[in-house]
């Protein structure tokens, strides 16, 4: 029961704020079987992600700067990133800015929910300890997935030229995001509270400004969600 429990606790987090995302979609919400293939995709790359970590590691040593943003910004960025550009950009379905959002928090919290699990499987973990990563790294992965995701729905739909400054933005943004997110929990070691709940705070109030700014860039903020027009 005590196992049941932890892995409940250990995988709740990134369901529910997937949940959050998804309902916040205000004109023309996903299928659901694709926001599950993106989280199931998520869930698979967690495998050569630690693969090529380990590389890394035993290659480039441990130093916090290169631990913080090669081995595990870099590798886990740009692997969500590459999936996810190469499986949903040119797809039918991403047909409204808002849908990048929801896609890079899928696949980026699949990937934050297998971490999470495997962390309850190996590490030494209670509720409390499972409560503390989900408002920490398991949010901050969501955050990461929403700010590739509103870039990604910017290239998607830029009519003129600049494209492709919104697709390396998608990539190197969260990449420096979650860099500077273990580098200070890295550096600043004992203290390191002091600093990541302030940089939590503001993530989070840029990620809801840029959920609402994807909302209302939608082409179907006028159609109701049953194809009625908004007068």
């Amino acid at each position: 029961m005590l196992v049941f429990s932890i892995l409940t606790a250990a995988v709740a987090p990134g369901v529910s704020l997937l949940t959050y995302l998804y309902l916040r979609d205000r004109y023309d919400s996903e299928p659901f079987h694709m926001v599950l293939r993106l989280f199931i995709l998520g869930i698979l790359v967690v495998v050569p992600i630690m693969v090529l970590q380990h590389g890394l590691k035993l290659w480039l040593g441990d130093d916090p700067f290169v631990s913080a943003f090669v081995m595990s910004a870099g590798v886990e960025e740009f692997l969500k990133w590459f999936v996810l550009y190469h499986v949903i950009y040119n797809h039918m379905e991403f047909d409204e800015p808002y849908d990048g959002i929801v896609y890079a928090a899928s696949i980026s919290l699949g990937f934050a929910t297998m971490e999470n699990v495997l962390y309850a499987i190996y590490m030494p973990s209670s509720i409390g300890t499972l409560f503390a990563r989900a408002l920490l790294p398991v949010s901050a992965h969501a955050l990461f997935g929403i700010m590739m995701g509103y870039y990604l729905g910017r290239a998607k739909f830029k009519k003129k030229s600049g494209i492709n400054i919104y697709i390396i933005i998608s990539f190197i943004l969260p990449f420096v995001l979650h860099g500077l997110y273990d580098w200070i929990i890295l550096m600043a070691k004992h203290h390191w509270m002091w600093f990541i709940v302030p940089f939590m705070i503001i993530l989070w109030i840029w990620g809801l400004r840029k959920m609402t700014l994807a909302n209302a860039r939608s082409p179907f903020r006028f159609i109701g969600r049953k194809g009625e027009i908004k007068l």
